[in-house]
């Protein structure tokens, strides 16, 4: 029941980042799938991960901490069922930003800064933990 529910408000609330997850995972159709929990995980050939609704997208499983990446990213798509339509304009904008813009990374590389000192992340990472029972990054 919890499975379908999750389905139901990603296909609806969630509609504009899982029509975006759609996109991306036609994109890496090819690329190994399986389902987590009640989402799509992708593994790609990126080393980071991102999460756009009901689908997640994570590094090769021999990636360290890949678990702990899938946690957090499947904490993103709880944000994604609590913000619904908000989630790509204050999740996925601030967390693109925060993940790939060189003054961050820089930032983050020089001071120890972990990935989740940004809120968004933080937050992530706890709803991921908490839905799971797993350790996030």
């Amino acid at each position: 029941m919890k499975r379908i529910v999750y389905t139901v408000l990603q296909l609806t609330w969630g509609l504009p980042q899982t029509l975006l997850g759609l996109i991306l995972y036609l994109k890496n159709l090819r690329r190994s799938h399986e389902t987590y929990l009640s989402c799509i995980n992708t593994r790609w050939k990126s080393g980071g991960g991102i999460s756009l609704g009901l689908f997640i997208f994570t590094p090769d499983a021999k990636t360290p901490n890949y678990e702990k990446i899938r946690v957090h990213e499947y904490g993103h798509t709880i944000q994604s069922l609590i913000l619904g339509p908000l989630y790509l304009p204050f999740i996925g904008i601030i967390s693109y930003i925060w993940a790939n813009l060189p003054y961050f990374k820089r930032l983050r590389k020089e001071k120890r800064i972990p990935y989740t000192a940004c809120f968004v992340e933080a937050w992530a990472s706890r709803l991921g933990e908490w839905v799971t029972g797993e350790k996030a990054i």
